[in-house]
């Protein structure tokens, strides 16, 4: 039975410390979908999306209403389009994406994820048609999201794919440069992707999921930060178990809006994703947490250690209030949707090069990364190949949201709008890596990958 206290305690993180339902992802397999003639295919996808989400937009408005906990997302994610429209006759995949958008559209979801391809071992014929057919799909669509795995600790680094994901990035940017490079903030490139990540860009259905399932992303830094004040100046252990039973509370709430969305629309429960993921607004910070901890800002000695617990914390406490955990579950570090990440790198303690040694132990990686436009396709993917390797090396998923906005340079602002946030841009090593990246091949896999 609920106590009275439990109950205000909620009410409290909800009301005051912005505890929030980030998204409710309803998955989709495309699989049956599958035709020659992209016309069919294109309209198969519209008419399936458009069915099987019909209700999902009033069941989130329903519950959120019912039980007063802020559900700010309602998303889908649907089987790699690669893989599906691997048989379409078609050198382009944008009418897909605007098929996908048509139907986001009308059943009202803020995103829909799956423009995606899978080539962390090599290219299939449909992979390479879909990443060519990125930039144009995200500068004519407005509610889809791309992704694109490219390395993982069984395989390697595709580092064909590493090259040409560079040159994607700066001509997506190009194509959208009346937006600020907004189609940049819609494209991630992963590592070690999970099939169940309800959290955008880079959601997508995985081929190992059921046709439908309803996966639930749960958000709290205000709440985290709130209750690491009940215990200043004591020590690690306390933080940490601090952190561990608040994040356990956040995850039950998760929980009841998972199971009630699940019951109503009919759909399989897949997963809790307990991460902490921020916002612009001032209190929902993951960077103000680490700054609880004891330090002046954001990115100061001490800020990867800080990290690490969080996460750990995080991650233990998120076990102990559901069975099914997946997707990233952890704590995100996206600059331009983190006010304290903002300041941290407007007052020079956050470098680029201090958020890639934060990326080896949070949830992610170099997440909405607003940098000069001139930055060369080779310097990108170079930044992707470093985090390819954290994730490759260190058996967890690492990506690069990268935005390299045309027009700007060092101490411009970029502003995106929305849950997206604004940005200074930031500072990229100037030494050049075109030689290296020029190599190609694939970077074999570590001995840690031989785990049979």
């Amino acid at each position: 039975m609920l106590t009275i206290k439990e109950i205000l305690e909620t009410n409290r993180m909800i009301e005051k410390n912005k505890l929030d339902v980030r998204t409710i992802t309803l998955g989709i397999s495309l699989q049956d979908c599958c035709h020659p003639d992209i016309k069919i295919f294109c309209q198969n996808i519209y008419d399936k999306i458009t069915f099987e989400a019909q209700h999902l937009v009033r069941t989130g408005e329903d519950i959120e209403a019912e039980y007063g906990i802020p559900i700010i997302n309602k998303r889908i994610s649907v089987t790699p389009i690669a893989i599906v429209a691997g048989s379409c006759h078609t050198d382009s995949y944008v009418p897909v994406a605007q098929a996908m958008d048509a139907a986001a559209k009308a059943v009202g979801v803020n995103f829909i994820g799956g423009f995606s391809a899978l080539v962390d071992k090599g290219y299939t014929k449909g992979a390479r048609i879909l990443i060519q057919s990125i930039p144009e799909a995200l500068a004519l669509s407005e509610r889809v999201c791309s992704s694109v795995n490219l390395a993982s600790t069984k395989s390697g680094i595709n580092m064909d794919c590493v090259r040409e994901m560079g040159e994607i990035v700066k001509r997506t940017a190009e194509l959208t440069r009346d937006r600020d490079a907004l189609g940049c903030a819609k494209l991630v490139v992963f590592a070690n992707a999970p099939q169940d990540n309800p959290f955008m860009a880079g959601a997508f259905h995985g081929i190992g999921e059921p046709e439908t399932v309803i996966n639930v992303g749960v958000s709290g830094p205000g709440v985290v930060k709130r209750a690491l004040e009940e215990v200043k100046g004591q020590d690690f252990s306390a933080v940490a178990e601090t952190i561990k039973k608040t994040a356990f509370k956040i995850t039950r709430v998760g929980q009841l809006v998972a199971q009630e969305a699940s019951r109503r629309m009919g759909v399989p429960f897949g997963i809790i994703d307990l991460s902490l993921a921020p916002t612009p607004v001032v209190g929902d910070s993951v960077a103000h947490i680490l700054e609880e901890m004891g330090l002046e800002s954001c990115g100061a000695p001490g800020t990867t250690a800080a990290l690490a617990l969080l996460n750990d914390a995080v991650k233990k406490g998120g076990l102990m209030a559901s069975s099914h955990v997946g997707g990233l579950s952890g704590a995100f570090i996206p600059v331009s949707e983190d006010a304290g990440m903002i300041a941290a790198v407007e007052c020079g303690s956050l470098t680029l090069e201090k958020l890639e040694a934060m990326t080896c132990v949070c949830s992610v990686g170099l997440d909405m990364i607003a940098v000069p436009g001139d930055t060369s396709a080779a310097t990108i993917s170079g930044i992707i190949a470093d985090e390819a390797a954290i994730g490759m090396i260190n058996n967890k998923t690492t990506a690069v949201r990268i935005i390299p906005v045309p027009g700007k340079k060092v101490g411009d602002w970029v502003e995106f709008g929305g849950l997206l946030g604004h940005s200074p841009i930031l500072k990229v090593n100037t030494f050049k890596c075109e030689d290296f990246i020029a190599r190609g091949g694939r970077i074999p896999a570590p001995i840690r990958g031989l785990t049979n």
